[in-house]
């Protein structure tokens, strides 16, 4: 079977304005309190990723997988080797056989410093662990590698594109780190997780809060685009679905 990737680009807008749409419901049915109390609600609240979840949902089936082997709800959870299971946002599991696991991520101001962070460690932690439970047979010991990949959706705006300072009292950082902007910082790490092969695709968009719920967005990097992941995507599932008896 040919590898298929048809126009998406009308649901990838959707998916954008999916978002902003859903955070400002869940802000204005949560806030009890201060404006920023209220975007902490509406980030935790859920859902808001769920028209990626159906961008790759149809992809999967467009390229041969059937739904019903496709997770995005519940079953989510893979085992781990540091840790007893982790619960992927999507999970693609055909005959006894990982196919593919995808984390979706968001970020919107005020507050990008820790939480920048905090993305870091979790796609640096979520990956290592999978690959290592993969290493010692927790999918099966005459599998093939399953597909890994990692989006995220950064709020653009003057709190995530100016310039931030890097403490060294002890040793430089990295210079391509040093006067990045938090939106540098995380097309860094969307890049540097596939260049160390911690997972197979990767794509970083941005949208303003006046041109998100429009479905617009912005790619900031040629080799971190929706275009280029959701091929490797399909690619993958592709040459899969042409193995099948």
């Amino acid at each position: 079977m040919a590898t298929v990737l048809p126009p998406f680009e009308k649901r990838l807008r959707e998916a954008v304005a999916h978002y902003w749409r859903t955070l400002k419901e869940q802000s204005a049915k949560q806030t009890t309190g201060s404006a920023d109390r209220g975007q902490r609600a509406a980030v935790t609240g859920g859902k808001q990723m769920d028209g990626f979840c159906h961008l790759f949902l149809w992809l999967l089936v467009h390229n041969g997988l059937e739904d019903a082997c496709i997770y995005t709800r519940s079953k989510r959870e893979l085992p781990g080797y540091f840790r007893a299971t982790k619960d992927w946002d999507l999970v693609a599991v055909h005959q006894n056989h990982l196919v593919a696991a995808i984390e979706f991520k968001s970020q919107r101001g005020p507050s990008f410093g820790n939480n920048v962070n905090n993305r870091v460690e979790e796609a640096l932690g979520n990956a290592t662990d999978l690959w290592t439970a993969f290493r010692e047979g927790a999918f099966g010991t005459d599998r093939p590698r399953p597909w890994l990949g990692w989006i995220m959706l950064l709020e653009d705006c003057e709190g995530s594109t100016k310039p931030v300072k890097v403490e060294e009292p002890h040793f430089a950082v990295f210079p391509e780190f040093r006067n990045a902007s938090y939106a540098r910082r995380y097309e860094i790490l969307a890049r540097k997780l596939v260049l160390e092969k911690l997972y197979d695709a990767t794509a970083f968009l941005m949208a303003t809060t006046a041109g998100g719920p429009k479905g617009k967005y912005s790619e900031p990097a040629k080799d971190l685009t929706m275009k280029k992941l959701l091929a490797s995507l399909a690619g993958h599932v592709a040459a899969y679905v042409a193995t099948l008896p």
